[in-house]
């Protein structure tokens, strides 16, 4: 199976009606996330290589909204079937937060949990459904990912709803950015290096 077949499966997954919904989501946050996949279909998209070692943390914000008490049961074998799809992958836990609104990181027990587990270097991928199931604040999303992405061995999240992973390289041009997604400027300078690059040598 190969690396969008993977992705495709993981969306697939995520748009079962087993999560909170976005209702909550600020509307100019979605807006902005809109234009960001947009930009990110004109690059060369990048998301976790599927020949890359990776010992994953699934986070899970679980407010279940079908008539079935053991969803999540069935859905963390979703996740489990498809991460066992690549053979460099391996699951190392899930962790669970119940509730249906955006939450504060503090106020996530299981989140908090899986963060120590990434600092102790047990994890080294987190692959979550989407921005708003982690905080509700983009400036907490993006110190906390570039804290991550800072290590010794750098941790990356995936966030399978906006297609967002944050060790993709043109996240990494200006580490000072205080927002999660970058701004414009920030990926003009992707852009300009990338086609400085592609230059042929004199």
């Amino acid at each position: 199976m190969d690396e969008l077949e993977i992705y495709n499966k993981m969306r697939e997954i995520v748009d079962a009606p087993n999560s909170p919904s976005s209702l909550d989501e600020d509307n100019d946050r979605a807006r902005m996330i809109a234009e960001h996949r947009t930009w990110l279909r004109s690059i060369r998209h990048e998301r976790p290589s599927t020949s890359t070692r990776f010992r994953i943390g699934v986070y899970i914000r679980y407010f279940n909204q079908t008539k079935y008490n053991d969803y999540l049961s069935f859905h963390k074998k979703q996740f489990a079937d498809t991460i066992a799809l690549c053979p460099k992958w391996t699951l190392i836990d899930f962790y669970v937060d119940e509730g249906s609104n955006t939450p504060n990181m503090e106020s996530s027990p299981a989140w908090c949990h899986l963060i120590q587990d990434c600092f102790e270097g047990k994890i080294d991928l987190i692959i979550t459904q989407k921005v708003s199931s982690v905080s509700r604040k983009p400036r907490e999303i993006a110190l906390l990912s570039r804290l991550l992405a800072a290590q010794n061995h750098p941790i990356g999240i995936y966030f399978i709803s906006e297609d967002i992973f944050t060790l993709a390289s043109y996240y990494q041009v200006d580490l000072r950015d205080v927002e999660f997604l970058p701004s414009t400027d920030s990926c003009s300078r992707f852009e300009s290096s990338v086609e400085e690059r592609m230059l042929p040598d004199d």
